[in-house]
């Protein structure tokens, strides 16, 4: 079974880059991504309707380019947590965490035994059956990860809780909607979210937990690297690629003017 490409480098301290998918759920996107040379590949299921068969299709892709898939789960109940391990994400993530109980519930419905309860299937995750399943359960509950979303004003109250949750790799800062938790929509400068994202760096220090933030330039990811993040969103195909298409607009426009 595969080593978690995006895990490794966290324990090693190295920095992670993860673009998404947010809009084009396709294959050859995720394909690109590979080839360029990112980690893992976000793949966006809180705020896209994509199908399980599309992700299925770009988690195929991403194994054939060497990288991981860590879907954002849609917050719904246990379903969502396991098809998209068994459509081969090696990876989830919780938006919206609540709490330490939330973050929690989440670890016991994606981990087996002894921290969990997750049911046992298996799919294009187990190879379709054919690895041992005493070394397919060892393998997920080593190399599967599990992150939750920082995004709202009680899960920072809560975040020693959180970070202290076994089983539970990384907790990633959502700045925007933090920001509108503390009644300060879009103001993700101000002193009082800078004060959160500290307390999440401290109590992932702490508990031994990776953390990173949605850094909204280079200059500001290489400050929170400075101060222990490691696990990079740097851009997603629709950025990428409305940047791309508007730079060729824009340098192609000046003809015949």
């Amino acid at each position: 079974m595969p080593t978690n490409r995006v895990l490794q480098k966290l324990r090693q301290g190295r920095p992670v880059l993860v673009p998404t998918v947010w809009t084009v759920p396709h294959w050859k996107i995720v394909e690109m991504m590979g080839i360029v040379g990112y980690d893992g590949v976000w793949v966006e299921m809180e705020h896209a309707a994509f199908t399980y068969e599309q992700l299925a299709q770009m988690a195929l892709a991403a194994r054939a380019t060497g990288m991981d898939v860590i879907v954002r789960i849609a917050r719904g109940g246990y379903n969502d947590v396991i098809r998209p391990l068994e459509a081969g994400a090696t990876g989830l993530l919780l938006p919206h965490c609540t709490g330490a109980e939330d973050a929690r519930e989440f670890v016991r419905m994606a981990r087996f035994q002894p921290l969990g309860w997750r049911g046992v299937g298996g799919s294009v995750d187990s190879r379709y059956g054919t690895i041992p399943f005493p070394d397919y359960v060892e393998w997920a509950n080593r190399e599967i990860l599990l992150a939750v979303m920082i995004e709202r004003r009680e899960a920072v109250e809560e975040v020693e809780g959180i970070a202290a949750t076994e089983g539970l790799d990384l907790l990633f800062i959502g700045p925007y909607d933090l920001s509108q938790s503390y009644g300060l929509l879009g103001q993700v400068e101000h002193p009082v979210i800078g004060e959160a994202v500290e307390r999440v760096a401290q109590a992932c220090a702490q508990h031994g937990k990776h953390w990173g933030l949605s850094c909204s330039s280079f200059e500001q990811a290489q400050q929170v690297f400075a101060r222990g993040a490691r696990f990079f969103n740097p851009t997603s195909e629709m950025d990428a690629l409305m940047t791309g298409f508007r730079s060729v607009q824009q340098q192609y426009g000046r003809l015949g003017k």
